[in-house]
């Protein structure tokens, strides 16, 4: 039965409904009358509702709707008619619906306005609904929920503290964060500032840090600080803070690891190592006192006594007896002067006395001197004048450090000269010791384990304060640069 609203052809609307525009539109387009009748559907909302426009043009809106939503889309559309209003988004509605030919529902959003149709048509009034199907925005979403529950799944799963701040406020944290800062619920730190949650000596360093990777999204930045715990205890951290991706450029992830056990281990190390450091120079120190009151004695009174045996040998020289030949008499005297040799370079290699009486410069030049005349290597001197009340611990420190350099050297250098120099600069003794053979290592740095001359070297110096740098020269052969801290010496009367 003919509808006398409708005009003779329902395609042939005012040409402001029925324009180009309209049907080339990408959202659904539904033009209604007063009767709620349908009088244009455009291409888009065929297509979004399965239904070519000769199957729905004439019917009545409802057959687009759900029967669960007819009556209450029907009074929200009756009394937008009645408002006078021109336009109304349909939220207020709650979720939409939309009916497709297949009998399925689809999720949909819409908006309905007035159009006054020209005089010709009879001057009605119609409705057009603006329709946009959010299936696949609500599959999109749907999908995206489902990634951030899986995420977040994952990131409970890590046994390492993770949370997401926006600005100071922490806006997601894992499992391994709440047992970390001892919360009963990881919902818990939601919302509190990460200042809150951090201990005060690390707040400067962590806004700094944080405004560095939001400066730099691509920056990762790692961090020493400490946490508060809810029972009022800290804990060490270490913290990595990284950006996140987003257009506001206020999410920052930071991975917080628990390094408390660690850090206690890594005290505990060094104070083992203090510990057996202070026990090596007291072993030292007991050796050279030692070596130095063997040399005295072997100088002082043996070295005494084979001279007075010499002298009363000597005397009986002169004298013939049956019982001792003058050629025996000659042999004794030569055996004590050949004992008397042994016993000074005996306590010369034990403890040159002339590093006590005549100071450090007359040691290492009789140290080079006897170097030359065992091994042929040419051993050249440049001491500048040393301070007169150098500290015990230095001048000992220091032979001793020449003499074991002019081994290893004379050991495995394969050096034919060697040059020794030695400079006062400020608070600091600079010993440095070149030579002319093969050279360090790829990485002479790396003092080799069995290399026990080079770790008593390097242990001397780490004992007084002091540097040492071992490399090779350009033209070949190696360095070793000592630098002694005068003011590293702990007693200027002691000993190594």
């Amino acid at each position: 039965m003919h509808n006398p609203c409708l005009p003779e052809d329902p395609l042939e609307l005012d040409p402001v409904i029925q324009s180009g525009a309209i049907h080339a539109a990408l959202e659904g387009i539904v033009t209604i009358d007063e009767a709620m009748h349908i009088v244009m559907i455009n291409p888009a909302a065929q297509r979004m509702f399965g239904r070519p426009a000769a199957q729905v043009l004439g019917q009545d809106l409802s057959v687009l709707i759900p029967g669960a939503l007819r009556e209450l889309h029907t009074a929200h559309v009756q009394a937008f008619m009645a408002s006078g209003v021109v336009e109304r988004p349909m939220r207020a509605l709650g979720p939409l619906a939309g009916l497709r030919a297949d009998g399925s529902e689809f999720p949909l959003e819409a908006a309905i306005c007035q159009v006054e149709a020209s005089s010709k048509l009879g001057g009605h009034r119609y409705f057009t609904t603006m329709l946009r199907d959010l299936s696949n925005e609500h599959k999109l979403a749907a999908q995206i929920d489902q990634i951030n529950r899986r995420m977040r799944a994952l990131f409970d799963l890590l046994p390492v503290a993770i949370w997401i701040t926006e600005g100071e406020a922490v806006v997601y944290a894992n499992k391994a964060c709440a047992r970390l800062f001892g919360a009963a619920q990881r919902e818990s730190l939601t919302g509190q500032s990460i200042y809150a949650l951090l201990h005060p000596t690390t707040h400067e360093l962590v806004r700094e840090k944080v405004a560095h990777a939001l400066a730099s999204e691509e920056e990762v930045l790692a961090m020493h600080g400490k946490i508060a715990r809810r029972d009022g205890s800290s804990r060490d951290v270490e913290m990595v803070v990284a950006a996140l991706p987003d257009h506001s450029r206020t999410l920052v992830q930071i991975v917080i690891y628990d390094i408390t056990k660690q850090t206690h281990e890594r005290r505990a190390l060094l104070e083992s190592k203090r510990t057996l450091r202070e026990l090596a120079a007291s072993l030292v120190d007991t050796r050279e006192e030692e070596r130095r009151r063997i040399a005295r004695e072997l100088h002082d009174e043996l070295g005494q006594q084979l001279t007075a045996l010499k002298l009363e040998l000597s005397a009986l020289e002169g004298i013939e007896t049956p019982c001792i030949p003058s050629a025996r008499t000659q042999s004794m005297i030569q055996m004590v002067d050949d004992t008397v040799a042994a016993t000074r370079r005996i306590s010369m290699d034990l403890r040159p006395l002339m590093l006590d009486d005549l100071g450090l410069s007359a040691a290492i030049e009789w140290l080079a001197q006897e170097t030359e005349r065992r091994s042929g290597l040419q051993v050249t001197l440049r001491c500048d004048p040393l301070p007169d009340l150098l500290p015990q611990k230095v001048l000992t420190a220091l032979y001793r450090i020449v003499q074991e350099a002019l081994t290893n050297i004379v050991r495995h250098a394969n050096a034919t000269r060697v040059v020794i120099a030695m400079a006062h600069t400020g608070s600091f003794i600079e010993l440095r010791v070149e030579d002319n053979g093969a050279g360090f290592p790829d990485q002479p740095q790396r003092v080799p384990g069995k290399s026990f001359g080079l770790i008593g070297i390097r242990e001397r110096v780490l004992m007084l304060g002091g540097e040492l740098s071992l490399g090779n020269l350009p033209g070949g052969g190696a360095s070793m640069v000592v630098k002694l801290p005068l003011s590293g010496a702990d007693d200027a009367q002691g000993d190594s």
